[in-house]
């Protein structure tokens, strides 16, 4: 995507892969930093501290951050070790273990003087896919935005999101975003309602700065304005991305995607989730009970982070001292909750059958 005319992927390495490039998201919006890595402990820090984050990209990161190790040290205990390491940060999201996994599976067999070479090619292609995926996203879900548009005679359709997937939590275009971007750059005349997304306010932080930068109109939202919106009939369709989907449909995605889909249903408001195969966990059936949710510092939610009037940043404490807070980082919305599932392949039901219908070959690989 472009920030002030440049284009930009949300990580890329130096030509030898000994140093990779990711931009400090939790320096946005009020700083654009680039952070250089060039170990894997550094590209698992900068994974666990959500300077990157979202379920594609840190696929990527995992995948380059496996590579830097193995330029460091190729032989077998090594490539576990930072196996392990990298996948211990962030449990949720499984586009992480499955980008660690096939690296690891491609470079396993090859001598170790060959995996370092290897690994990149490995990573620079998963970088490329999720691109390319992506951008087949934003073709069908922008189907979605034509036929709101139609439904309001060529007015104004109104989107709201939650959490950030756009950009900045994949190499490019985004997931639930890239519809929105095609849909503007088409002329539709498209608005988002952008969730704040407690409590690491990924939607103020980050939605809103990144179709900002992108000229597409947007609204910011109180996390629980959602349903109040729907029901007053400002609320077209619902997009979001996930961390995980189950075999059976059912959506692991930021905190508070339940409460927006439980909204959506009650109002036939169209609650579309927009799902990247690799963020399909074939093992899993029942979301609720299988999928491992991340327990974040109670910190995030006792505190806030913002700007000061004079331009310093700062985190300032918004409840009680001593007041304990639990942070569940994920929920999960079941299936029956979901209109569909918008792919790179096309746009399904959130069911087994029609999963295994769009990606007959990734089910069977999978014995499903």
């Amino acid at each position: 995507m472009r920030i002030d005319g440049t284009a930009y992927r949300s990580i890329w390495r130096d030509g030898d892969g000994r140093a990779v490039h990711i931009f400090d998201q939790t320096r946005l919006p009020h700083a654009f930093e680039v952070i250089t890595l060039t170990s894997a402990a550094a590209m698992a820090d900068a994974i666990r501290t959500m300077k990157t984050r979202g379920a594609p990209l840190i696929g990527a990161c995992g995948a380059y951050g496996l590579a830097l190790a193995l330029s460091e040290d190729p032989c077998d205990a090594a490539l576990a070790r930072a196996h392990a390491t990298l996948n211990a940060t962030r449990p949720t999201a499984i586009n992480l273990r499955w980008a660690l996994d096939r690296l690891a599976d491609a470079v396993r067999g090859l001598v170790p003087g060959e995996r370092a070479a290897a690994a990149l090619q490995v990573a620079d292609a998963i970088c490329d896919e999720d691109v390319a995926i992506n951008r087949a996203i934003g073709e069908h879900g922008l189907t979605l935005i034509r036929a709101a548009a139609a439904r309001r005679g060529g007015g104004r359709v109104n989107v709201l999101t939650h959490c950030n997937a756009g950009w900045l939590a994949t190499v490019d275009w985004g997931t639930a975003t890239a519809p929105i971007y095609m849909a503007h750059d088409a002329g539709i005349d498209v608005h988002v309602w952008v969730d704040e997304t407690r409590p690491r306010n990924q939607g103020a932080a980050l939605t809103a700065w990144e179709l900002g930068r992108h000229g597409v109109p947007h609204t910011l939202v109180a996390d629980n304005s959602g349903g109040h919106l729907m029901q007053h009939g400002l609320v077209d369709l619902c997009l979001v991305g996930t961390d995980r989907v189950t075999r059976d449909g059912d959506v692991c995605n930021k905190i508070g995607t339940y409460l927006k889909a439980l909204a959506a249903a009650d109002n036939g408001v169209p609650f579309h989730v927009c799902l990247p195969s690799p963020t399909i966990d074939w093992r899993v059936a029942d979301g609720l009970r299988e999928i491992p949710i991340e327990q974040r510092a109670g910190r995030e939610v006792t505190h806030v982070a913002g700007l000061l009037a004079d331009g310093r940043r700062a985190e300032v404490r918004i409840s009680p001292e001593g007041t304990e807070a639990r942070n569940d980082a994920f929920d999960v919305t079941p299936a029956r909750l979901v209109t569909g599932l918008v792919t790179e392949r096309g746009i399904c039901r959130a069911e087994r059958a029609a999963l295994r219908a769009m990606f007959p070959d990734l089910a069977a690989a999978h014995g499903d």
